[in-house]
């Protein structure tokens, strides 16, 4: 995910091993240098990067959400974007969310009251991302409390590509935008489709 926002964006990439992150920085920053785009990139520790950064995206998946904050201090007067999904697979894909009603209020519950937590970025796919010759010509519906890091998390959507943020309410709504990706899964698994998406005309 840190590939398409660095041209436009400083972008720091956190890991609980750093050396990896770097890894992740470098093999961005070469296929930036190829099509002649700067970049911004910094791969550090998960903890640095939240010390560091004004804006958190937690892009990881649900099952490490807990032990990784869990880990972590500072996020106070931090906003924090979600694109976290909980989801789990049978036969078909399903929304599968923790107590609180979705991934977005759980986080939400283990963060400091200062933090304020967005969802955004949700039913991108991860592989859509990697892809630096495709525009991202998709919709990206935006749940969140505080009207300023509404605003400034919508800014950092509208800056990515062809993406448009639309404000999709509340961060209790968020559980309708996390459901859409399941969704989204079985229609491209059941009609052999790749990468499906959301655009709204």
């Amino acid at each position: 995910m840190a590939l398409r926002p660095s041209p436009n964006h400083d972008v720091i990439v956190g890991s609980r091993e750093e050396t990896k992150a770097i890894a992740t920085c470098d093999l961005c920053r070469a296929s930036l240098e190829e099509r002649d785009l700067a970049c911004g990139l910094l791969g550090v520790t998960n903890q640095r990067a939240v010390d560091e950064a004004d804006v958190v995206v937690l892009a990881i998946p649900f099952k490490h959400v807990a032990p990784t904050l869990k880990a972590l201090t500072g996020f106070e007067e931090k906003i924090v974007i979600s694109p976290v999904n909980p989801i789990e697979r049978t036969t078909y894909f399903y929304y599968a969310p923790p107590p609180e009603g979705s991934a977005a209020m759980m986080i939400r519950g283990m963060l400091p009251a200062s933090a304020v937590v967005c969802a955004a970025f949700n039913n991108i796919a991860a592989n859509k991302w990697k892809v630096l010759g495709e525009e991202l010509d998709y919709s990206v519906a935006v749940c969140c409390d505080d009207g300023e890091a509404k605003q400034k998390v919508m800014e950092i959507v509208n800056s990515i590509s062809n993406l448009r943020a639309y404000y999709a309410g509340p961060l209790a709504a968020a559980s309708i935008v996390e459901s859409v990706t399941p969704l989204l899964l079985n229609i491209a698994r059941f009609n052999k489709l790749r990468d499906v998406g959301v655009k709204f005309a």
